[in-house]
C-alpha cells in the first residue's frame, strides 16, 4: 500500500525462535485502509530468531523493517531510542507486540485506529486477550471477566477504564493489545524522566492525559513461557528499576495511589523468597528499601506477612 505508514508497530525480540513466525504472521495478515510498518529489533538473539526476520522482511519489505544487533542493547538502556528513530517520522499511532506473543484478529489495526481516529479524548485503546501456556499448553481466559464484569460494557463493544481501574486492576490489558497516539506516547510523558522505560509508566500519563477504550473482543494471545526478553538477566535488576521507577513517580506525582503499583512485585519477591528459603535475600531487601519513607510502612506490613508466613511454614 503506498503512502507513509500510519501505525508504526514495536517488535521486541530476544531467543524467541519458536513463537516468532506465529508473531510476524499477526503482522503481515492485518487488513487496512492504510499503510503500516513493523520495526522488528533483534536484540543480538543466540537462537535463529534473526534468520527468521530476515526471511519476512524479504518477504514482506512494506511491512517489516529489521533492526539487527550484534551486542544485546537491554542492559545499556538504549532500545527505545533505537527504535523510535527507526519509525517512519509520520506516523500517527504506536502498536505493541513482542516477539512471543501474537494477534489472532486480522481487523484489530483497523479496529484501533478507527476508534482513536473519530475519538479525539481518547489516547489509547486495548482489547481482550487470552493467556496461553505454553509448558502446559493450555489457554486462559482474559482476567478482566474478574476485574472489570462484561456488565460495565453496557451492550457496547467497549468500555473505558479509568485511572483508578488501572492502578488497581492492572491485569484489565498487556502490552500486545495496546495502541497509543505516537506523539503522546514518545514526546509528552517523557517529559519526565525514567531510568528505564516501563510500559505501566506510559500507561499510567497516558490515562492520565486522556482516556482509554478497551475493547472486549479477544484480539490476542499473551504466551506464558520459560524464554524470551527475560532470559538469562537478572530478576533482582528488574526489580531494582522497577522500584526506581515507582519512586520517581511518586515523586512526581505526589499521589499514594501509585504505591499500589509497588505491592504485587514487592510482595511476590518476599513470598518466593520465603519458598525458596532465602530468609538472609529477605533481610537485605528491607534493609536496602527500608530507609524510602513512602515504602516504609509497605515493607513493614510486608515483613509481618513474611514472618507469619515463615511461622507457618515452620511448623
Amino acid at each position: 500500500m503506498q503512502g507513509d505508514p500510519l501505525v508504526s508497530i514495536r517488535c521486541l525480540v530476544y531467543n524467541h525462535e519458536p513463537f516468532l513466525r506465529q508473531c510476524l504472521d499477526g503482522f503481515v495478515m492485518q487488513q487496512t485502509t492504510f499503510p503500516f510498518e513493523a520495526i522488528v529489533h533483534d536484540d543480538a538473539s543466540t537462537d535463529g530468531s534473526a534468520a527468521i526476520i530476515r526471511e519476512y522482511a524479504e518477504k514482506y519489505p512494506d511491512i517489516i523493517k529489521p533492526i539487527y544487533e550484534t551486542e544485546n542493547q537491554w542492559g545499556k538502556g538504549t532500545i527505545d531510542k533505537i527504535i523510535e528513530a527507526a519509525m517512519h517520522p509520520n506516523s500517527k499511532y504506536i502498536a505493541h507486540c513482542e516477539g512471543d506473543d501474537y494477534w489472532t484478529d486480522p481487523h484489530k489495526l483497523q479496529i484501533q485506529v478507527d476508534f482513536l481516529e473519530s475519538h479525539p479524548d481518547y489516547y489509547m485503546s486495548c482489547h481482550a486477550f487470552t493467556i496461553y501456556y505454553d509448558e502446559t499448553k493450555k489457554f486462559q481466559d482474559h482476567p478482566f471477566v474478574d476485574e472489570l464484569p462484561l456488565s460495565v460494557f453496557n451492550g457496547r463493544k467497549y468500555c473505558t477504564p479509568t485511572l483508578y481501574n488501572f492502578i488497581y486492576s492492572r491485569w484489565f490489558t498487556l502490552t500486545l493489545t495496546i495502541l497509543r497516539r505516537k506523539k503522546a506516547y514518545i514526546e509528552d510523558w517523557k517529559l519526565q524522566r525514567f531510568d528505564h522505560l516501563y510500559d505501566y509508566i506510559a500507561d499510567y500519563y497516558m490515562m492520565k492525559a486522556g482516556k482509554c477504550a478497551l475493547f472486549k473482543d479477544v484480539m490476542g494471545v499473551y504466551r506464558r513461557h520459560q524464554g524470551g526478553i527475560y532470559t538469562g538477566r537478572d530478576k533482582e535488576t528488574w526489580s531494582e528499576q522497577a522500584l526506581s521507577n515507582y519512586y520517581t513517580l511518586y515523586q512526581l506525582e505526589k499521589d499514594k495511589r501509585v504505591l499500589i503499583f509497588c505491592n504485587s512485585l514487592y510482595y511476590y519477591r518476599l513470598m518466593s523468597y520465603i519458598k525458596a528459603r532465602r530468609y538472609k535475600d529477605i533481610a537485605k531487601l528491607v534493609k536496602k528499601h527500608i530507609s524510602i519513607v513512602p515504602f516504609k510502612d509497605f515493607f513493614i506490613n510486608s515483613l509481618r506477612a513474611v514472618v507469619k508466613s515463615i511461622l507457618r511454614m515452620e511448623e
